[in-house]
């Protein structure tokens, strides 16, 4: 664990994370516990898959970190609030993302102000996600992450990058990213599907091994997100 992630550990051990200094909520109006939003988005896609995921993977960053996580995932909108109070959106599915006109000035407004989108393809939203992603940011490339970057190292090494848990087309897994003044601010896991590596063990019934890779690399994510992208 790196010295970044240490300070975080204890600075959300003392309070919560907070998104953006110039959104001055009083500390004792915060949270106790950080958690994931799970991105409710327009289009027809499922975004609502694979519902033990999150919770698994919430518990595995408390037990494994020392990070305070709340024992469920909130549910969140683009025009919801309690969007600001996230430190990591993640989204997947199988099907159609759409995002309106005014959820992508919120969205790109809050990726800017320090938050993290993780978007889990579960086979199905390559087409439309990147659609929306040159729509988010038309002059910022989704480009791969380079393999020695800290999202890949912040707790547990990933020399090869994104793990591969699900064969689907059986291309190799890809983590595609979007970096905004140096800071990985969205992170694409392509042909891997994480969040069914998160899932109970009896629904995929994956080995112990990729489930075991798909959760140390959510530890990552979310430790990268709460490090502030350091």
């Amino acid at each position: 664990m790196n010295a970044a992630l240490a300070l975080v550990i204890v600075g959300l051990g003392a309070g919560s994370w907070e998104l953006a200094r110039e959104r001055s909520t009083p500390r004792s109006e915060l949270p106790t516990a950080v958690t994931i939003g799970r991105l409710h988005y327009d289009g027809g896609g499922d975004w609502y898959a694979n519902p033990s995921s999150l919770p698994n993977l919430l518990a595995a960053i408390r037990e494994r970190t020392g990070i305070r996580t709340a024992e469920r995932e909130e549910t969140v909108k683009l025009s919801d609030d309690h969007l600001w109070g996230l430190p990591y959106l993640y989204m997947t599915g199988h099907g159609n993302v759409r995002f309106g006109d005014r959820d992508l000035v919120t969205l790109r407004e809050w990726l800017r102000r320090g938050g993290f989108l993780h978007i889990d393809d579960n086979y199905g939203m390559d087409e439309s996600i990147r659609r929306e992603l040159a729509r988010l940011f038309p002059g910022e490339p989704l480009v791969e992450v380079p393999l020695d970057h800290p999202v890949y190292h912040i707790v547990y090494d990933f020399p090869k990058g994104l793990p591969k848990i699900h064969e689907h087309d059986g291309k190799p897994a890809q983590g595609f990213g979007i970096f905004l003044e140096g800071r990985l601010a969205v992170y694409y896991s392509f042909d891997s599907d994480l969040g069914d590596g998160w899932e109970d063990a009896e629904v995929h019934r994956d080995t112990p091994e990729a489930r075991e890779a798909a959760l140390r690399m959510g530890v990552n994510l979310f430790s990268y997100a709460v490090s502030g992208g350091r």
